[in-house]
């Protein structure tokens, strides 16, 4: 080996030492919070279009409901980050309760107070999107009959989480697998939805009530509760309970790539129109959504909101559906956007503070919500038209400020300069004052190049 080789496996170790031990202190600082494939950036609050209108005070309410199911709640985090935003937020929790009561203007100074807000987005994307979600009232019946042929289940017994296995499919809410048990050890992916539409679930007993279509029955796991008004007038609160791991596909997006109609003009009240006049075809359409909700029936009277992911009572108007791998339930989001609430034309201003207290399996991104309208017609036909780009400020707990967190973060230690110094086994001396550039090298003449010997392409 030469002494210029070994000089340079020298270096090499001592950078490599070097690069270790600042590793190793940069370990022992507190890291900021980062989220993949996402961009955000602090802005003030008087920057905040409609900050200084909102309702705080409904705001605040709906904060210390979150608070409370925060407080109480037994659920494992999706992931690291989201246990710190969470453990992070009980803290601003505890100062929210100890502030009631709030004096005039209180609300709005408690959050200004105790959060940072960050402008979010996805990577290389200036705005988030929205949609609107509702609890629908469905006809049903709690037997079959000619009218009310379509089942409404409640969970299988035999569909279990299956912890690290692979089955080929996730549950995109909880990033876990599920399937289906089959003997004592053995776990297969779950009846999808064609399966379980042609009788799979048969004979186990699970249906909770009758729908008259598949199309209902869809529509109700789309929303993820509903209530259901049986035939002697009385009314079944159901619930998400369940899925069946496979992942979600959008029915607006496959009569789109169909072009069936435009992307732009797909709506929740369109699709329901083009599926009850195209029965047939709507059938292979909706398979292709191979996921599948179970529900359970809940003690909520019929005045009361449906209860979210978070285990509270939604606020119509303020509670949203999030992506639960990026986004702990009840951090606090100020959302500007402008939407077709009043009529078909985007002309209703929505400037207001929200609150992640759902989720959904088509909810992915960091700005990415689903805002919950309440339940029935009207709240039926807002959510339905709702398919628009917004603003999405994330209210961050001051105490996972990244703006402080960066200034905490050290700076990588600086690279020594002789490792570009090396040429070709030699070593120029680095402490010579005057460092010679490397002479120019002629052209090598195009005959006196040899010919490539072709390479063997191998699989990776």
């Amino acid at each position: 080996m030469s002494a210029g080789a070994r000089a340079l496996l020298v270096f090499a170790a001592l950078a490599g030492l070097a690069v270790a031990a600042a590793a190793t202190a940069k370990a022992a600082e507190p890291e900021p919070i980062v989220f993949p494939d996402t961009q955000y950036e602090p802005v003030d609050w008087a920057d905040l279009d409609g900050w200084a209108n909102d309702d705080h005070a409904t705001a605040f309410a709906a904060f210390l409901e979150s608070c409370r199911a925060l407080n109480a709640s037994r659920q494992p985090a999706s992931t690291a980050q989201t246990a710190t935003i969470a453990d992070a937020l009980k803290a601003v929790c505890a100062r929210g309760f100890a502030a009631v009561p709030l004096e005039e203007d209180g609300a709005r100074k408690f959050f200004e107070d105790n959060f940072r807000p960050l402008h979010i987005s996805k990577l290389g994307d200036t705005d988030g999107f929205l949609t609107g979600y509702y609890e629908p009232i469905i006809e049903g019946s709690r037997v079959p009959t000619g009218e009310f042929t379509a089942p409404l289940y409640r969970r299988p017994p035999n569909l279990v989480v299956s912890g690290k296995r692979k089955l080929g499919v996730a549950f995109p809410s909880k990033g876990v697998k599920v399937g289906r048990r089959v003997g004592r050890r053995k776990i297969v992916p779950y009846y999808d939805r064609g399966e379980i539409e042609d009788g799979a679930l048969d004979g186990w007993h699970l249906e909770i009530c009758w729908l008259r279509s598949q199309l209902d029955v869809l529509f109700a796991q789309i929303q993820g509760s509903a209530r259901i008004r049986l035939e002697d007038g009385a009314v079944l609160r159901v619930n998400y309970d369940a899925h069946n791991g496979w992942p979600y596909t959008p029915v607006g997006r496959v009569l789109a790539e169909r072009k069936v109609m435009p992307k732009d003009e797909v709506t929740m009240q369109r699709i329901r129109d083009w599926m009850e006049t195209n029965p047939d075809t709507a059938k292979d359409v909706r398979r292709q959504n191979r996921s599948y909700v179970f529900f359970h029936i809940t003690d909520l009277a019929n005045q009361d909101e449906a209860v979210g992911g978070e285990g509270v009572p939604l606020v119509p108007g303020r509670s949203i559906a999030v992506d639960r791998s990026l986004h702990a339930y009840g951090t606090p989001f100020f959302i500007a956007a402008d939407l077709p609430i009043a009529n078909d034309k985007a002309g209703t201003k929505f400037r207001r503070l929200v609150f992640a207290q759902d989720t959904g399996s088509a909810i992915v991104g960091p700005a990415r919500a689903d805002i919950y309208f309440g339940a029935g017609a009207e709240a039926a036909r807002i959510a339905g038209r709702i398919r628009n780009p917004g603003q999405f400020v994330m209210l961050l707990p001051r105490e996972l400020d990244p703006v402080e967190a960066g200034r905490n973060t050290p700076l990588p230690p600086e690279r020594p300069g002789f490792f570009a110094q090396f040429t070709a086994g030699s070593m120029i001396d680095p402490t010579a004052e005057d460092v010679p550039l490397p002479e120019a090298r002629p052209a090598a003449e195009p005959e006196a190049a040899p010919a490539p010997k072709p390479k063997s392409r191998r699989a990776p």
